[in-house]
């Protein structure tokens, strides 16, 4: 029995260690509305191998000016965490 609450508190402590980040790039003069965009990536081995990775400026939709934010949110970590990084997805967002 110790040894399963020494696994689960180590096994939390990873879980809550694990950080989301975010990538941030504007193109032209940046968004001008609130017009929003959004697709997964697809990266399989801890995000090594790109599967289907989203193209910004087909999701811009022909605009000049627009805002592209890649994120792994929680519920993309949650995902790694459950395919234990086999799958690994971030989120690609376009603000036009």
């Amino acid at each position: 029995m110790k040894h399963f609450k020494n696994l689960f508190f180590a096994i939390a402590g990873i879980a809550l260690l694990s950080s989301c980040y975010t990538y941030t790039a504007t193109v032209g003069s940046g968004a001008t509305g609130n017009s929003k965009t959004t697709s997964w990536n697809h990266y399989i081995i801890a995000g090594l191998v790109p599967v289907g990775v989203s193209n910004p400026e087909e999701m811009a939709g022909g605009t000049e000016n627009y805002d592209i934010q890649i994120q792994r949110s929680f519920i993309n970590g949650l995902v790694g965490g459950l395919t234990f990084g086999i799958y690994t997805p971030t989120t690609t967002t376009v603000t036009k």
